[in-house]
């Protein structure tokens, strides 16, 4: 039988080499190629013939998280299986490392592992466990709804209380002159708070920012079905 080749990424040139030597020691095993930088990653990806069936990918390459975008590479160029190394759970790099399509990650301190993982990636078989994977769900769960929260407060801290109805009214489907006539103000008035908004927002119309708006549960009505060919913004 053929030894499983790999591949190690690492910028850890001391932990690099007894890494590679306690897996060379494995009868199954054979480490072909060291890398200790992105830049030689991604050269050895685009440029090269896939010549590894295992990638073992540090996700922290010269203090940036480098690894997770080339664990996406070396799938796509090689169709290899990425094992991601890491010095302590760090949960979002991971999310993100099977987003990019990594099979499965290891704590460098529990590197007597791998060798197993290493099997069990080119079967075709996560060893990640049910409980890891369901943390690391939450944590992403966690992440977005602090995400969401962030850009609620962004938005209030941006739009004036007279901003978030004009933009409820755009969304519920009014013009502008019936947003004046139900505030008692002037057309002119109104483009002015639907100009700032805009400003505000970044948003290239105002039906744009009201969905934005909507989107972030900032309304507190729900649409209404009327709608009108004029006046439109």
């Amino acid at each position: 039988m053929e030894p499983i080749r790999i591949l190690i990424v690492e910028d850890d040139l001391d932990w690099l080499r007894g890494l590679k030597a306690y897996l060379d020691r494995q009868p199954d095993l054979q480490v072909i190629r060291t890398l200790s930088t992105a830049e030689e990653a991604r050269e050895l990806f685009t440029a090269s013939e896939p010549d590894a069936d295992v990638v073992l990918m540090d996700i922290m390459l010269q203090d940036e998280p480098a690894g997770i975008g080339l664990a996406e590479q070396a799938l796509l160029a090689w169709g290899a299986k990425v094992i991601m190394l890491t010095s302590m759970e760090e949960k979002d790099f991971i999310f993100r490392s099977f987003q990019a399509g990594a099979i499965d990650y290891q704590i460098k301190s529990r590197f007597e592992e791998l060798p197993a993982i290493i099997r069990g990636a080119h079967a075709r078989k996560a060893s990640i466990n049910a409980a890891v994977a369901e943390q690391m769900r939450e944590e992403f769960r966690r992440l977005k709804r602090l995400e969401h929260q962030f850009k609620v407060k962004e938005a209030r801290d941006l739009i004036t209380p007279t901003e978030l109805q004009v933009l409820e009214m755009i969304d519920q489907g009014h013009t502008q002159t019936e947003i004046a006539s139900r505030f008692f103000i002037s057309l002119r008035t109104v483009k002015i708070h639907v100009g700032h908004i805009l400003k505000k927002l970044g948003s290239p119309s105002s039906k744009d920012a009201a969905q934005k708006m909507r989107e972030l549960g900032l309304f507190e009505r729900g649409n209404s079905t009327h709608t009108s060919d004029s006046d439109k913004d």
